[in-house]
Order: structure tokens, then sequence, then C-alpha cells
């Protein structure tokens, strides 16, 4: 449930899983960033005060705001406190979660040496699995392998949450997910993200209340949380394929008239210079009619060049984020990070599926095994490698059934045979969101690539299977299209670590930043 609460001149929502005062009370500490032993009393509008007896009845009360009151509140200047607590930049001192004086403000004195702070944050992560059952096997894996797997991953985080659980109870502090964080990529540099402002936002990111540790204490609390809340607020996206941006190359570009009169002669023409220059100069208005949700679905009627004029879809995409940008993904997944996903993929749970992925990515299938398990071609199999670790999660609370790795595959690619007609494919297909169709004697023997957009065909401009994917990525930017669920991870990935696009503005899950960690710490 959610209730609205104001501290001085701040107003905020306060997420609790059941009408409890005392749950209240520790939530609006971490909310505001105020310190656990602080004394609080809670009033409403009226300053009628607030006590743990009518809290539970007053939950039904429609647009109720509680207001918390600190005792020797100076005034509505920012509380010292809050000062204290950057919870998302700051390296945390961390003395043993057993301390009385773990969230003391002395803990936060400018001269505290960071080094020191990292030590003891590893050292507690380090005492508690070295004392709990499966704990040990966690710090033998990584000191044989330099990494640990998901499922030990996973083993870790059970043991941690536990711990934590146990001395801080069912809503353990802020700070405390940070300092286990934080001691976790400690005590395993190899795990640390990049690009990530503090390294551990994947096990917790204090800003997004996500992340392994997260995860794991939502699911311990399920069974006392209420069935769901239409009034969630969702997290703003500030990054991605719907966002609004600037032209990298503005000039020369068409008003609205002056488009019309463009769009016509395009129409009308088949020499291709005129169509590219004249596509160019049309792009701005093209992208106001992408973002007008009446309009949005009527873009190929409007602009018909792209069914049939091959590297459209690549100029639009340069012209929102560059050259460089826009050869990132050519460049670098062969160079850079298909052989660590092969790498990577090995260590999986092996699977048919994956035992063919993995031969066709290395290039060494049977030719037996060819004929009777025809698989694609070595760069696209890199893709569905990658595919396994940024599987479709179930999300909500929704019971509803988990896609397989084979049923997301057919989100992202779909082979048709040569000798079968394409139109048959179209009409049967769903209108879903993009997606390549390769057409071919055989997976590894294909002819022609396409992006499938509203049971229209786009034509990629090259024939490699490398470009197919890079073309269907750039598309969900040209059009504004989001991306297909089952795919979110995969495209997330590719955006913020190959091409680097709105890198620290777009959402990412925990498992896109723990692949991202392992990837470039080639490990």
């Amino acid at each position: 449930m959610l209730v609205k609460a104001q501290y001085r001149n701040q107003k905020k929502f306060i997420k609790i899983p059941e009408a409890c005062f005392d749950l209240f009370l520790a939530e609006v500490k971490e909310k505001f960033s105020l310190p656990q032993d602080l004394v609080i009393t809670v009033t409403d509008e009226t300053g009628t005060e607030v006590d743990e007896d009518v809290f539970p009845d007053l939950m039904s009360t429609s647009g109720l705001l509680l207001v918390i009151n600190a005792l020797n509140d100076s005034g509505p200047s920012t509380p010292q406190s809050s000062a204290s607590f950057d919870t998302d930049t700051l390296s945390l001192t961390s003395k043993s979660s057993e301390d009385s004086d773990w969230f003391s403000p002395k803990r936060f004195r400018k001269d505290e040496d960071e080094a020191s702070q990292n030590s003891q944050a590893r050292d507690l992560i380090k005492q508690i699995l070295e004392t709990r059952p499966g704990g040990a096997n966690v710090l033998r894996e990584y000191e044989d392998t330099g990494t640990i797997t998901d499922e030990t991953r996973k083993v870790m985080v059970n043991i941690l949450v536990a711990h934590m659980m146990e001395t801080e109870g069912r809503v353990p502090h802020r700070l405390t997910k940070q300092k286990y964080g934080l001691g976790i990529i400690t005590l395993f540099p190899s795990l640390r993200d990049p690009q990530g402002r503090t390294g551990y936002e994947h096990f917790y990111d204090g800003q997004k209340n996500s992340g392994f540790l997260s995860w794991r204490l939502k699911t311990v609390q399920r069974g006392t949380k209420p069935s769901g809340n239409k009034d969630d607020p969702k997290t703003e996206e500030k990054g991605g394929p719907l966002l609004d941006r600037q032209l990298c190359h503005p000039e020369d570009q068409l008003d609205s008239d002056q488009s019309l009169e463009a769009i016509s002669l395009m129409n009308h023409t088949s020499d291709r210079e005129v169509i590219m220059q004249k596509m160019r100069a049309t792009f701005k208005y093209r992208q106001r009619l992408v973002r007008d949700p009446e309009k949005s679905t009527t873009i190929l009627s409007v602009f018909p060049r792209f069914l049939d004029t091959k590297g459209l879809i690549l100029q639009d995409f340069t012209l929102l984020f560059g050259s460089e940008t826009a050869s990132r993904l050519l460049e670098r997944w062969p160079t850079v990070f298909k052989s660590k996903i092969i790498k990577l993929a090995e260590t999986l749970t092996s699977t048919p599926l994956l035992k063919r992925l993995l031969s066709s990515a290395k290039q060494k299938k049977e030719s037996s095994e060819a004929e009777d398990f025809p698989e694609w071609d070595s760069d696209i199999s890199s893709f569905l490698l990658l595919l396994h670790f940024l599987s479709p999660q179930v999300s909500g609370r929704k019971k509803i059934q988990k896609m397989s790795i084979s049923q997301a595959i057919d989100h992202l690619v779909v082979f048709q045979k040569a000798c079968r007609s394409i139109q048959e494919h179209l009409e049967t297909e769903d209108n879903r969101q993009p997606y390549i169709l390769a057409i071919g004697s055989s997976k590894e023997a294909i002819s022609q690539f396409f992006i499938v957009l509203d049971k229209k065909l786009i034509p990629c401009q090259e024939s490699s299977s490398l470009a197919a994917v890079d073309e269907l990525f750039k598309v969900h930017f040209v059009f504004s299209i989001s991306y297909d669920p089952p795919l979110k991870g995969l495209f997330t990935f590719l955006q913020t670590t190959v091409y680097r696009i709105d890198v620290g503005s777009t959402s990412e899950t925990p498992r896109v930043k723990e692949l991202r960690a392992k990837l470039q710490n080639d490990v």
C-alpha cells in the first residue's frame, strides 16, 4: 500500500507491505534519509497525532497526508542527516552489522579513510560466507575461477539476505544494503560493474530499490504483501528508443510544406541519390510523425521508400547519434564481445539447444550434426547465446508462464525457406514488435534478411546476420518503438554496453549489469 508523507518541505510516497506503524516509520527514515535513532512523531494535516493504535484505521482514508516531525527539528531547511547520506556515490564506512553505532553520523566524517571503509565491508561479507553453510563454496569457486556462476551468485545472495534480516529484521536499512553491495564487489572485484556509479548497482541500487539483494528481500517478504496496487508509481524511463532527441545534424531540414513536396517527389522517382537526400532532409518532419500516437502507425505509408531502398535505417540512426555510435556493433561485436560471450556460455548448464548454438558460434559443428539439427551461422548464434544470459523474466505478481529460450528466439529471428511464400508468412503473423525474417535454403545459408514491421518488409542493407541484428536494433530508435518484452534485456545490454547509448539514464536489470561486469572484467 502507498501512504503519502511529508517531512519539512519534501513530500514522498511511502510503500509498505501492510498497515504496520513500525514498518511505516522505518520506511519513512529510509526514504527521507533520517538516522535510525532519530525520534519522530506523526500527525495528520490538522496537527492531530497519529499513533500505532489508529494507524491501520487511517489507511482507508482517501487523500491522507501524514506529516513527519522530528524532535529538536530546527525548521524547513534540509536536515543535517540528509547531507550525510549520499546513497549512491559514497563508499560506506562499515563496522560489523551487529555494532550499535553502524548508523551513527560519526562514521561519515570527511576524513574517513575510503580504503578502510572498503576493507571493513569486504571483511564483513567474507566473515558471513565463512561462517554460513554453503558460503565456503562461494569463496572457493571465486578463488579457483576468478568469478562465480549464476547459481553460486544466487546462493551467496540468499546467505547474505538471511544474515541481513536476522540482524535487522524484515526491513533492513538502505545503508546496510549498500554496505553489503560494497562488500561483495570489494571481496570479488570481477563482479564490479565498470559503468555503474558505485559498481554494485546490480546487487543493490538505492535510487531504484532494485538489484539481486533487493529482489531476494522482496521474495522473502512477499508472503505478507497485498496482491497488488494499481496506484504504485512507475519509474520514469529516461533513456532508450522512446526518448525524444536532438538531431546530430539539424541543418538543411525542411519545414512541413517543403517536406510534403519532398515526399511527393520521392514517391515518383527511382533515383536512389535523390531518395537518400530527400529522406535526410525530411528527417525532422518524420520524427514528429513517429512520436505522434495518432500518426505513428502510418509512417511506412507516408514514407514507403523504407520498403524498397536499402540504407535508410542507417541514415536516420546516424542523424540521431552520429557515425561513431552507429558503427559500434559492427566493429566491436566480432572483436570485443563475441568470444567472451562464447566463453561464458560454456559455463552454463548444457542443453541440446545450447550445445548446437555453441558449436555454430565456434564454427565447429560436425557435418552429420548440421544435417540433423540445422542451426544459425556463427554471428547470429552468438546473439542467441547472449539471450541465454538475459532470458525473459516474469515481472509483477501475476502467475504467468515463463517464456523459454527457444520461444524468445522466435521473437528475435524467424527462418523461412526460400521456396515458401513470404506473403503467406506475413498474413499468419501477429502484429508484434519488429523481428528479423531470414530467407534461405537453410539457417546456415541465408540469402536475404528483412526487418518485419507492421506486416511489412524492410530490406536489410547487408546480407550478413550481424548487420541484420544491427539494423533490427536501430529500427527501434528510428521509429520510436519500445523493445519487445522477451528481448528487452538483450536490447538494453546492446544499447548501454555495446552502442553506449543513454548510459546511466537507462533502467537496467541486475542481470544486464552483472553480465557487463563479467565481460568487461574479462573473467
